[in-house]
């Protein structure tokens, strides 16, 4: 007997864990994460696509797509390993291939949503919005309480300029949980401002600070407040001082009437019995206050620094001018050389020299745009205070001109802003002082966030961007990659400088030459101090470098828009001898946008 309860028991206990599996299968299916085809993979499939995500997440994009391709061989009809393979495309810039992965995913389940999100974004990202709102309705109508399929679908509809739908479509996001969402009410504000809808344009706003106040675009959104609260004063009083006006107009009239009123009661009293009532032609005519003309086309999602609703008869939102404004440092066997003429320096850009020079003057002339970036990972834990300490102290000696401003950001598996852009060395401290250690390491992403939170800043002038990065160079939590981290710095004209926080010598390490690649390749440098002392050292290195540098802006020869990569050279000398330059090796041209339908 007690051989058959154990029986029993064993049969029940299968019983169980089968019919727990077959519940959560159909919740996958349900949600859409998964094809009920996925449930019929072979094994070995299933090893193949399960280490293929592996190194997908590790952002060994080559390495993954072996291991999905042998899963799709041994499974054709595996659905998410086409959608793996069209990421891990993707990730390699081939957007031909990732399409086709996509869209087979999608012929062989149209309920799986993942796919069409992922195939829409492919397609914002080519600027193809009215095919990436097409795939994101039907993936809406699938699954109209998921947040990211709402969030993409409002910045497909703001592409396609079908602006009024894209705040609805926010309205409806708001209305869900939507944690780490907040830009979609930048995509709203965008919107507003392109149909001149004031209200709506300040309460997205103003939804957008409250849901992510450290946003890089959040400057842009403060400033565009401001001005649109000091538009609406100006209306206001214009509103106030048209309708003085126009009282005195109708007062003035009124005068004239009553005196003409006077004038025919003598006449019509001189013709005795004639009826000396009739007021003729008493008609008055309403003032025209005019309004707001016609709305420019709003960039997605940048709402334009500067761009408030109008009092005038025109938008302006946006010059494009093909200039470019290149930082860089000289030195003569390792001292700093601060006092060139442009007589002193050459200049190359695509091989040729600049159709005209704009501008040549000394960094110390032009306001500092600063980005500390500090490493909180558990691997830089060791002098963490001592260097929190320093770089204190460097900010504090950096930011000289009232003019200047930093932010103070950690990082560990994600990037945190703990003081937002600011002048006050005390408030920039305080900041760096609640930095605790905790996590992982992503500095690629922290790198892209800081270059984009230095780029969104609203700026009147030209100025500096400096990145400086404080870690070890490790990274194993980013979900961008180095090349697109480089880029963005690139694309943000953001020059990187890194400080090196390990604490032994020995060879070159990888991480070493993650480091000089972020640095070098934006015009910066890479230093790597060995202990407190020469830590000290590094910062003060630093700052004369970021502070003897030289700004060339220049229009380049031969122009085109065409989104290919000018490499520029810069060559500087003195009485026959040639210095040693830092700058940037070149960047990529912009694209010129497609004409519209």
């Amino acid at each position: 007997m007690d051989f058959a309860q154990m029986m029993i028991n064993q049969q029940n206990r299968k019983q169980k864990e089968n019919e727990e599996r077959q519940a959560a299968n159909k919740e996958l299916i349900s949600s859409g994460a998964v094809s009920p085809l996925d449930l019929d993979a072979p094994s070995r499939a299933v090893h193949e696509y399960n280490a293929g995500i592996e190194q997908l997440r590790s952002q060994h994009s080559p390495e993954a797509i072996e291991h999905l391709q042998k899963a799709i061989a041994a499974y054709p009809k595996f659905v998410s390993a086409h959608n793996a393979m069209g990421l891990a495309l993707s990730d390699m810039d081939d957007s031909v291939r990732a399409k086709s992965e996509f869209e087979t995913a999608i012929q062989l389940d149209d309920k799986c949503c993942g796919s069409r999100l992922n195939l829409a974004r492919l397609e914002i990202s080519r600027q193809e919005f009215a095919a990436a709102e097409e795939n994101l309705t039907k993936a809406a109508a699938a699954r109209p309480e998921d947040a990211a399929v709402l969030t993409a679908l409002a910045y497909a509809q703001n592409g396609n300029h079908e602006y009024q739908q894209a705040i609805e479509t926010v309205a409806r996001l708001h209305g869900l949980s939507h944690p780490g969402m907040g830009n979609a009410h930048y995509v709203a504000a965008a919107a507003a401002l392109a149909l001149q809808d004031g209200d709506t344009f300040e309460r997205e706003l103003m939804l957008f600070l409250d849901e992510d106040p450290t946003n890089p675009l959040a400057p842009v959104a403060r400033e565009n407040l401001k001005l649109l609260s000091d538009n609406k004063k100006k209306v206001a009083l214009q509103k106030e001082k048209a309708a003085a006006a126009h009282q005195a107009r109708l007062d003035e009239i009124h005068a004239k009437v009553e005196a003409n009123r006077q004038r025919l009661n003598v006449q019509l009293s001189a013709l005795g019995n004639d009826d000396s009532d009739a007021c003729a032609g008493c008609e008055l005519h309403a003032m025209n206050t005019g309004g707001p003309g016609p709305a420019g086309e709003a960039a997605v999602p940048d709402v334009p620094s500067g761009a408030v609703l109008p009092s005038g008869n025109s938008w302006t939102i946006r010059t494009v001018v093909d200039e470019v404004a290149l930082f860089f440092a000289v030195s003569n066997h390792g001292h700093m050389v601060n006092d060139l003429e442009l007589s002193d320096i050459q200049v190359r850009d695509d091989g040729k020299p600049p159709a005209k020079v704009l501008q040549f003057t000394p960094q110390s002339k032009l306001p500092l745009r600063v980005g500390l970036l500090i490493d909180t990972s558990a691997s830089v834990r060791e002098r963490f205070g001592f260097e929190k300490h320093a770089a204190s102290k460097f900010l504090e000696q950096l930011l000289t001109n009232p003019s200047d401003l930093a932010f103070v950001a950690g990082f560990s598996n994600s990037p945190k802003v703990v003081q937002d852009f600011t002048a006050d060395h005390d408030t920039l401290a305080k900041g760096i002082e609640g930095l605790k250690n905790d996590g992982g390491t992503a500095l690629f992403d922290a790198v892209s966030y800081a270059c984009g939170k230095l780029a969104a800043y609203p700026e009147q002038e030209r100025v500096a961007k400096v990145l400086v990065v404080l870690s070890d160079g490790e990274d194993n939590s980013s979900h961008t990659t180095l090349r697109h981290a480089i880029s963005d710095a690139e694309a943000s004209g953001v020059t990187v400088y890194a400080i090196s926080t390990k604490d032994t010598g020995g060879p070159k390490t990888e991480a070493d030459k993650i480091l000089e690649a972020l640095a070098e390749r934006s015009g910066g440098e890479a230093m790597f101090p060995q202990d407190s002392a020469t830590l000290h050292q590094s910062f003060d290195k630093l700052r004369d470098i970021i502070r003897s540098r030289y700004l060339i802006a220049y229009r380049p020869a031969d122009f085109q828009a065409d989104g290919k990569y000018r490499a520029i050279s810069v060559i500087a000398s003195r009485n026959g001898s040639k210095l040693q330059v830092h700058a940037r090796k070149g960047y990529h041209a912009r694209v010129a946008p497609a004409a519209a339908n």
